[in-house]
């Protein structure tokens, strides 16, 4: 069993309904979530727009291999809507965005899959729920 937590952000619709469904297909496809922190309402990072986000993080026991762990966040990020990712530090509204933030103390330095997630001291919106559930 792996422990990894995840972050989360949504600010397009029904944000609250969006990261609750999210939830619950993490649950149901990558494992038992452990932790879940409160939900924090942010301002838009690396881009303007009027849309402010809900951020949270999960704490989640899974099976998954981090590349797994990856596809299957996508997935769940396709079935909630979300059409593309972001590209090149190009930042947009989105329903719903799902990053690894850490897979037990892997490092992990590939193109698509980076971990621990290079931007997230950087962001508050991240730290401050992830430091909420941290075991």
């Amino acid at each position: 069993m792996h422990t990894v937590y995840l972050g989360l952000g949504s600010n397009l619709g029904n944000r609250k309904a969006i990261m609750h469904e999210t939830i619950g297909k993490i649950n149901e496809t990558i494992g038992d979530i452990v932790l879940q922190s409160s939900f924090f309402e942010t301002e838009p990072w690396g881009f303007d727009s009027p849309n402010k986000f809900l951020n949270a993080c999960v704490c989640v026991d899974t099976q998954l291999a981090p590349r797994q762990l990856l596809e299957q966040t996508q997935r769940i990020e396709r079935e909630m809507g979300r059409t593309h990712k972001s590209v090149n530090g190009r930042y947009e509204d989105r329903i719903i965005d799902i990053d690894i933030l850490l897979y037990d103390d892997l490092h992990i330095n590939e193109p698509d899959l980076k971990v621990p997630h290079p931007l997230m001291e950087e962001r508050e919106f991240v730290m401050r729920p992830l430091k909420e559930i941290m075991k």
